[in-house]
């Protein structure tokens, strides 16, 4: 039963991340707006819908160490191997402005993470956990990111020719998007819970299966948005999504799972948190090595070797 769960799980996953993404690139048509500004936006803020669900839910239940598992092994996943496996398919070219203002706002949120989470070392409190008041600050940083991105976004350099292309109508992208997210949604749902339920099975620790197995379950939409955006020629989509989920999951994510009960970290420990700011500043260096102000498949290889060594050093220390 669960094989079977697993292929419609990923069939799901894969028809969603088609249909979102030519849905949002009509979208990025219809109003003159960069593909990388929507992949920042519409498409991360959505792929980034499971996190969202399992951070809440898992707050709820009181398992804050699930919640911040979740959206830590969640960015590295997205910052090293979708990244990694994207640029593979094509590499990805980086304007002044990601590598000036939005890859260095990754590396702030994941420094925020870092700060938020280490109360003891800081004086605040006897054990790192994530406050309701921290969690309020995470969410107001997010919504002034959303209207920061979305104020200052800027028309496409072809945008004469993005005139005359035909539109799509606004009620098919509408379609596109909501359908291809539903799909990616559910899909990586099913996915996901018979992959927890076989770790457990296996006596598997919730932080590594929070870290591995729940993050790349849920992550599942952003990975299929960003290759699909990579074969149709649309990496600068796929980057967007990467850098604005992994934004959304500190800001949003863990803001609103912190907001409705506070946050312990549990197993998760300062070596993770050190690794999701390393695999931030990484993605920042890839621009300036090899073809400079681009990611190439060396720098993707690399991305995708370090994924797999802190996968490796989380399993034997677990």
């Amino acid at each position: 039963m669960n094989v079977i769960l697993l292929i419609v799980g990923l069939a799901l996953i894969l028809v969603g991340a088609n249909y979102l993404t030519d849905g949002s690139a009509a979208l990025a048509r219809r109003f003159k707006l960069s593909e990388f500004i929507v992949g920042l936006t519409v498409v991360a803020i959505g792929t980034s819908t499971p996190e969202l669900v399992v951070s809440v839910v898992s707050a709820l239940h009181g398992s804050g160490e699930m919640a911040i598992g979740n959206v830590t092994g969640s960015n590295l996943f997205n910052g090293l191997l979708i990244l990694g496996v994207s640029t593979l398919i094509r590499p990805v070219p980086l304007t002044s402005d990601n590598i000036k203002k939005d890859i260095p706002l990754g590396i702030l949120a994941s420094i925020l993470l870092l700060v938020v989470c280490c109360d003891v070392l800081l004086g605040s409190d006897l054990y790192n956990n994530i406050g309701r008041d921290e969690g309020i600050i995470l969410l107001l940083l997010f919504v002034v990111f959303i209207s920061y991105t979305v104020f200052s976004a800027k028309a496409p350099e072809d945008e004469e020719v993005v005139e005359v292309q035909k539109q799509t109508p606004m009620w098919l992208i509408i379609i596109m998007i909501v359908g291809g997210l539903a799909a990616l949604v559910f899909g990586g749902n099913l996915f996901q819970t018979s992959a927890v339920e076989v770790a457990r099975a296996l006596g598997v620790s919730e932080s590594v299966i929070a870290i591995t197995l729940l993050a790349g379950g849920t992550s599942l939409p952003e990975l299929a948005a960003s290759v699909v955006s990579a074969l149709k020629g649309k990496a600068e989509m796929a980057m967007g999504n990467v850098l604005g989920s992994n934004i959304s999951n500190i800001f949003l994510v863990l803001g609103a799972s912190a907001t409705i009960t506070p946050l312990s970290l549990g197993g998760i420990t300062m070596v993770d948190l050190l690794t999701v700011l390393g695999a931030s500043i990484l993605l920042w260096i890839t621009a300036f090595s090899f073809k400079r102000n681009k990611i190439d498949r060396p720098e993707a290889v690399i991305l995708i070797i370090a994924y797999f060594v802190y996968i490796g050093y989380m399993i034997s220390h677990q």
